[in-house]
């Protein structure tokens, strides 16, 4: 049963998320500081988190990005605030989605599930496969690249376990959110060109003369076969 972790000031907003939650057969925990939720996270992770930008203690921003120091689990903010800036900043520090209040419950449930269905499954994962200079290893969430591993975040690993998977075929940024868990109507889709241009920095300190990853103006990205 998924455990997920609701950190929200509102006792209001917080009961009707823990409704909708349970009845979808999740297990939920509902804090209303952010530095408790760290605490937390650090001793007893959730699965998700569901994380308000305007806490009382620190933002919810704040939140985030102390949180990618030590753990990749999912995030989903909640704001009252719509500004496109603030939807860019809240996935350029690593959440997942982003939902504007007021908001329908059952909306925030199945966004919780179409994130966790992307993530690994539990048990047993496939072997690692090869694919040129890269190889692919499931099991232990890991990309070699010309022999090396890859520090990747979870958007990072994703999107290049995508472009492995079918190479030489252009993905839009719409697809290529989608392999994230991101709604494609969210409007992040400029979000997908800041984790390329990061992923390209680390291939290149791998092999700074390789360009695996191709960029096809107007239509998206796709990675060469080498």
């Amino acid at each position: 049963m998924p455990h997920i972790l609701i950190v929200e000031d509102e006792a209001a907003i917080a009961d009707t998320l823990v409704f909708a939650l349970q009845a979808e057969g999740f297990a939920t925990t509902w804090l209303q500081l952010g530095e408790a939720a760290l605490q937390l996270q650090r001793g007893s992770p959730a699965d998700l988190l569901i994380l308000d930008v305007g806490l009382p203690d620190i933002s919810g921003f704040e939140v985030c990005k102390r949180l990618r120091r030590f753990s990749e689990v999912p995030v989903l903010f909640l704001t009252a605030r719509d500004a496109e800036i603030d939807r860019v900043v809240g996935l350029e520090i690593g959440a997942d989605d982003y939902v504007v209040k007021p908001f329908s419950p059952r909306e925030v449930a199945a966004r919780v599930k179409a994130i966790l269905k992307r993530l690994l499954p539990r048990g047993e994962a496939p072997p690692a496969s090869d694919g040129g200079p890269f190889r692919l290893d499931l099991a232990r969430a890991r990309i070699d690249y010309h022999g090396q591993a890859l520090s990747l975040t979870r958007h990072e690993f994703r999107l290049l376990q995508t472009l492995l998977g079918q190479p030489e075929r252009v993905f839009s940024r719409e697809q290529l959110l989608d392999a994230l868990g991101v709604a494609s109507d969210a409007g992040y889709e400029r979000n997908i060109d800041s984790h390329i241009k990061s992923l390209r920095a680390k291939l290149r300190q791998v092999a700074p003369a390789a360009e695996p990853i191709q960029t096809h103006r107007g239509l998206g990205y796709s990675l060469r076969e080498e």
